[in-house]
């Protein structure tokens, strides 16, 4: 009754109710400790699809998946799948060489040498390294101009193809003509070499199929900072991620036939990068090695590994970019044992994962009570002088 009295008259309150207050408040807070947001992964709300289990929650939450060997060797299938489906939709029957706008022919009409006046002449010594040599040059419309045949739409032909069209043009004035076809000069394919090389630009395409191994070797090699692992061929508007790493043999695509139009891009490794953070000796971007590879336990190692005063080893995360789901993947290891260490060692990271070492109990208790203490301090105080 005297405090409710104190409260309706104004006056000041006696007895023990402000440390009342201040103890249930407190009781309060300690209580909310072990839910700090941000600070632990909810294991309770996840579905986990190795045991089947569906999540609590109606709200959409992201996928725990437990990293076995069995995670790990699906993953491996998966990408191999993925390799051999780009390797089959990339290669195909190396084609002959056609002509196109900016190629330029030789052409010879034995016994004829008045019509070899119309390919002009050129001094080399004076030849810049952008001039055709002499010959008929393709123009944009496909077509090339000679005496007696007039336009020869010769875009898209082998040269068998306009020999065979000039022979029959100069049939009219000529009996039995002789003519040779040649390409004095391929310049109407290119494809782009981009990235870490050590010489970007176009390369050339002849009548000898150039695989990506050799364009990229005509582009000076990989450079120190190469991702073997993540070179990007764009075909027809589509990007193929492709792994031609030397040192696992490059799974057959160096060996792949590159085509008019293809666009080749070798990443850097720093664009490959990991995401280290949480309770580690030294949160860092991990960066893959040339090869490409990166594992988890080559992450951990570039970040200090655990560490050992505020780290939980056993809540040790991988979080994966937005599923089709809308929803990141997850992946959990208990990494307490060196057999689980063993897995890591095993685990693939790709490009922009997320690996994330969640805090002791223990430390977030004190993390939160840190906060709290300067405020019951201060309540406290303000309870004595009240009273």
């Amino acid at each position: 009754m005297k405090f409710r009295e104190g409260l309706l008259s104004g006056s000041r309150c006696e007895g023990p109710w402000p440390v009342i207050v201040l103890g249930a408040a407190l009781c309060a807070l300690l209580a909310a400790c072990g839910e700090v947001p941000g600070m632990q992964m909810d294991d309770v709300q996840m579905a986990r699809r190795d045991h089947g289990t569906q999540a609590l929650s109606s709200r959409p939450v992201p996928v725990l998946t437990d990293i076995t060997l069995a995670t790990i060797n699906r993953m491996s299938s998966e990408l191999r799948q993925a390799n051999d489906k780009a390797a089959v939709e990339l290669s195909g029957a190396n084609l002959p060489y056609t002509l196109g706008p900016a190629d330029v022919l030789q052409i010879t009409v034995w016994d004829h040498p008045e019509l070899a006046i119309a390919q002009g002449s050129q001094n080399q010594t004076a030849a810049r390294p952008s001039d055709p040599p002499a010959g008929f040059v393709v123009d944009q419309a496909g077509d090339i101009q000679f005496p007696f045949a007039g336009s020869v739409s010769v875009e898209g032909l082998t040269p068998a193809q306009i020999q065979k069209k000039i022979v029959a043009a100069l049939t009219v004035y000529f009996q039995d003509p002789q003519v040779t076809v040649r390409v004095a000069s391929f310049r109407s394919r290119q494809v782009y070499v981009d990235g870490e090389v050590h010489a970007p630009g176009i390369q050339l395409l002849n009548d000898v199929p150039m695989t990506l191994a050799e364009a990229i070797g005509r582009a000076g090699g990989f450079t120190d900072n190469a991702d073997q692992g993540r070179v990007l061929l764009t075909r027809s508007g589509q990007t193929y991620v492709l792994d031609v790493a030397v040192t696992r043999g490059g799974q057959g695509f160096p060996d792949l036939t590159l085509r008019r139009g293809d666009m080749v891009r070798v990443m850097p490794r720093e664009e490959s990068g990991v995401f280290v953070m949480g309770e580690v000796n030294r949160p860092v971007t991990a960066v893959p090695r040339e090869d490409g590879r990166l594992m988890l336990a080559d992450a951990l190692s570039q970040a200090g590994s655990f560490n050992p005063g505020t780290s939980s080893p056993q809540q040790l995360y991988v979080i994966r970019g937005v599923q089709e789901s809308g929803m990141p993947q997850v992946f959990h290891l208990d990494a307490r044992s060196p057999v689980a260490m063993m897995l890591a060692s095993r685990f693939p990271l790709e490009p922009n994962d997320i690996v994330y070492v969640d805090a002791s109990d223990l430390v977030r208790f004190n993390r939160v009570l840190s906060l709290l203490l300067p405020a019951i301090d201060a309540g406290l105080t303000a309870a004595v002088v009240t009273k």
